[in-house]
């Protein structure tokens, strides 16, 4: 039986990996070109925030991940994981009480899924509401990061 001591070092060392795998995971997604390397370093990074995050988390900490494995994903062209992480997060977020960063995020994740999905409708509604959302943040250092995520989304098309 383990002790309460080593149960709280355990989640606490499991915080801090899941922290630096979830940021590493989005610095790689942030990036306008990867080698195959960091395309693999992208995904194992995700995939190992997840992991770590899902036994001390909670639903919003799984819906963030949720929403990290849409994006990477989109980026790596396998629509089917996008679709269903990104919908899920944001399926989550739109009815939870949320800070509109993260339903800026949850759109632009959803808008590259849709993209790499090839529906062009979906992608366009969500492209334009993460740019709204983004636009009326009044925090300038949330806005930064999410015009990062947004910037590796492609652009509606000019038709």
């Amino acid at each position: 039986m383990s002790s309460p001591h080593h149960l709280e070092d355990e989640i606490a060392w499991r915080r801090m990996f899941a922290s630096q795998a979830n940021n590493r995971a989005w610095a790689l997604t942030e990036q306008l070109t990867r080698t195959p390397e960091e395309d693999q370093e992208m995904l194992d990074a995700a995939h190992a925030s997840m992991h770590l995050w899902r036994p001390i988390g909670n639903d919003k900490n799984y819906r963030l991940g949720c929403l990290l494995l849409g994006q990477v994903h989109a980026l790596l062209g396998n629509a089917s994981y996008a679709i269903d992480y990104a919908s899920s997060a944001f399926d989550y977020f739109e009815v939870q009480i949320c800070e509109p960063w993260e339903m800026a995020l949850a759109h632009a994740v959803l808008a590259n899924a849709a993209h790499c999905a090839d529906d062009e409708l979906r992608h366009a509604l969500h492209y334009r509401a993460a740019q709204a959302l983004i636009d009326a943040l009044p925090d300038p250092e949330e806005k930064d990061i999410l015009l990062a995520t947004l910037r590796v989304v492609p652009a509606l098309s000019a038709a």
